[in-house]
């Protein structure tokens, strides 16, 4: 049963940084569904996109893995044999969450605890970052995105979905008005809104797409394209 996020519903005197805590793990299903629009198309494309992508005798990774919904997605689009899932993760509440989360499902999912930097990765056809490097320092970035261009396969896919920022200041306060309009619709009030937003700044660093595009053309990635948008959410795809 999917339990309400009400995390940000009373004042706080105090807020925190973000973090994927205990209290984050338990309710992160709900808040997930009611603060990212199209978080649902986005895993129906991951898996569509490794259906089509997946070679045999590989391994996929799901990379700060949350409650496991990419890999999910990915083992629901593997059509080939001698394929490995590890889903990574460095908070031991989301690890134990994601086996509640996994436990019927078919191909079966290497859980790891950790934080997927210090993870070698290694014959990968298909990596997903879903919504994970906006949360990593952007002067790490290229050095996390290289270590996993060089565990790729040949024709390896990787994944990454990303809350974005807009070059256009016009552009950038009118998607920014449209997600404040989703989160409302779904029932969060002002104060949860205004003080999650607290909690996230300086922890959620969002950047254009043209910032991702350019570094992972830099890295030796052949071809890079945006293959889904819902208001300031994108979903991009990598090709090695």
């Amino acid at each position: 049963m999917t339990v309400k996020d009400n995390i940000y519903a009373r004042p706080l005197e105090q807020i925190s940084g973000f973090r994927f805590d205990e209290k984050v793990a338990r309710v992160f299903s709900d808040m997930i569904a009611r603060s990212v629009p199209g978080y649902k198309e986005i895993l129906q494309g991951i898996s569509l996109l490794t259906a089509y992508h997946v070679q045999p005798n590989s391994h996929c990774y799901d990379l700060g893995s949350s409650l496991g919904a990419a890999s999910l997605a990915m083992s629901q689009g593997i059509n080939k044999s001698n394929v490995h899932i590890f889903a990574i993760d460095n908070s031991p509440a989301m690890i134990r969450e994601s086996k509640k989360y996994l436990k019927e499902i078919i191909h079966p999912v290497h859980l790891i605890c950790a934080d997927f930097r210090d993870v070698k990765i290694t014959r990968a056809s298909v990596v997903v970052l879903n919504f994970t490097l906006q949360f990593i320092a952007p002067e790490s970035r290229q050095t996390v995105l290289q270590q996993i261009f060089k565990g790729m396969l040949p024709g390896g896919l990787l994944i990454i979905s990303e809350k974005i920022i807009f070059e256009n200041s016009e552009e950038q306060a009118f998607q920014e008005a449209l997600h404040l309009a989703f989160k409302k619709a779904h029932g969060y009030s002002n104060l949860e809104i205004s003080q999650k937003r607290n909690a996230l700044e300086n922890v959620l660093i969002p950047e254009t797409f043209a910032a991702h595009q350019t570094r992972l053309q830099r890295i030796g990635f052949r071809k890079c394209f945006q293959w889904y948008q819902n208001f300031n959410f994108i979903s991009m795809v990598a090709i090695k």
